[in-house]
């Protein structure tokens, strides 16, 4: 059987108050709406719809951006949440299965969950996502019957003994996407907001005869995300959360609550992290590897044994394989660094390839930009670059080769050679002293004048 996902992302989030469409709002470097698409691709779905209204064009990019096959479907008017998924009924022409609906501003639903979804297809036709909620509040209430849901009742519609159920509604919803479509057909808008509401599908099915029932999940699973104080609560649970499986997959922190993570951060096992360390998306540190204080990583790879910081930088296209050190108030990007070889001190490497076992001196800056394009510094296997060093790529030092501290490099140094580019110092005794007299005379006189 084939899956659909059906992700509605129309509304406009107007609690936000933001320019930025509220499934655009980001949560551990990632939009809401990318967390949803992650956890339904768990299902390897066939078909993916994104239902845009409010900013579309920007979250029909997003949705793009994250894969490029999604299908979209524009709710160009805000009619409720039955009318956005009928929107989508053009995108699923022809698909043939089950179809779930979620929603791009309910970024925690777990893979697991949404599995469970599809397994009770095989005994109801529809299947309500529900949880146990401490403070039921104005929810709508999963009204069961044993396994059997026999309706859901908004908070407003409900008489005294259906508000004290705890049980409530999602709005995350499995059926055959040919029947979920066909419900919604029969969903009318006779309501005080004058909305067609997804909910009304179960009672719709059930007058049917067709069959109906809920399943459980956390209740933080459900978390909707409406305001600027949610967000950043969401952000804490997300962070809460990884920092757990960090633990889980034997990553030793020293101070996990300073630690922060992207929604895509793998950290290996017998990893060491120190405290105020932040990774933006696309990090993978490996087993053994030590990350610092106060260092910032994004888009790169640490392998086994490499130590990084303290308050070092790794940016997109960083590579450090085995046993390399980058150390305190250095700076890396789009560049590999091979085994053994470190960069310790105050330095900026950037587009640039490192051979094994050489040594960046402190102060050293790989000059990669000329004002238009980027240009590729190499540095062979066991080169020592002198402090102070002004390489300005393209440019290549050999194996072995030495550049002497202070240089300006800009002619490629052959393998074993030592490359020297500065100009000879020249020592005129008691100038200095000669010098400031002359500079204090003039400035007595200059406040003189003036006073």
């Amino acid at each position: 059987m084939t899956l659909a996902l059906i992700v509605l992302a129309a509304g406009k989030g107007t609690r936000m108050n933001s320019d930025l469409p509220k499934v655009l709002h980001p949560i551990a470097g990632a939009p809401m709406l990318v967390h949803a698409l992650r956890a339904g691709a768990t299902l390897e779905p066939a078909q993916i719809c994104v239902v845009t209204g409010h900013g579309a064009d920007a979250v029909e990019a997003a949705a793009l951006d994250y894969d490029p096959d999604i299908k979209t479907a524009r709710q160009d008017a805000q009619l409720g949440t039955a009318h956005a998924v009928a929107q989508a009924r053009a995108a699923l022409a022809g698909h043939d299965g089950d179809a779930i609906v979620l929603y791009g501003d309910t970024p925690f639903i777990q893979p697991e969950t949404l599995e469970r979804m599809i397994e009770a297809r095989s005994s109801a036709d529809v299947v309500v996502l529900g949880f146990d909620a401490a403070d039921p509040g104005r929810y709508g209430r999963l009204v069961m019957d044993g396994e059997a849901l026999e309706r859901i009742v908004e908070f407003k519609d409900a008489a005294p003994e259906e508000r004290a159920i705890t049980f409530c509604n999602s709005g995350v919803i499995a059926a055959d996407s040919a029947t979920l479509l066909d419900l919604i057909d029969a969903v009318d808008n006779d309501n005080a907001a004058g909305e067609y509401y997804l909910t009304d599908i179960v009672g719709i099915a059930r007058a049917r005869g067709l069959s109906a029932t809920a399943i459980a999940c956390g209740e933080t699973e459900t978390l909707g995300v409406n305001s600027r104080a949610e967000l950043a609560a969401a952000e804490v649970l997300f962070q809460d959360r990884a920092r757990a499986m960090a633990f889980e997959g034997g990553v030793t922190f020293y101070a996990p609550g300073s630690v922060y993570f992207a929604y895509d951060t793998v950290l290996g096992r017998d990893a060491l992290i120190e405290q105020n360390v932040v990774f933006g998306p696309g990090v993978t540190v490996e087993s053994g590897a030590h990350i610092r204080a106060f260092s910032h990583l994004e888009g790169c790879h640490v392998a086994r044994g490499a130590v990084v910081g303290p308050y070092a930088r790794l940016r997109p296209g960083a590579e450090l394989a085995e046993d390399v050190r980058v150390g305190n108030f250095v700076e890396i990007k789009n560049a590999v660094l091979d085994t053994g070889a470190k960069v310790n001190h105050l330095t900026y490497v950037g587009d640039a390839d490192l051979g094994a076992g050489c040594n960046v001196g402190a102060g050293t800056v790989t000059c990669n930009y000329d004002g238009v394009r980027k240009h590729r510094t190499r540095i062979g296997a066991g080169a020592f670059i002198g402090s102070g060093t002004m390489l300005v790529a393209p440019v290549a030092v050999g194996a072995e080769a030495m550049t002497a501290s202070g240089s300006v490099i800009t002619q490629d140094v052959p393998d074993g050679a030592l490359a020297l580019a500065r100009a000879r110092q020249l020592t005129k005794p008691g100038l200095a002293r000669k010098l400031m007299d002359m500079f204090r005379s003039s400035k007595e006189k200059h406040n003189q004048g003036t006073g």
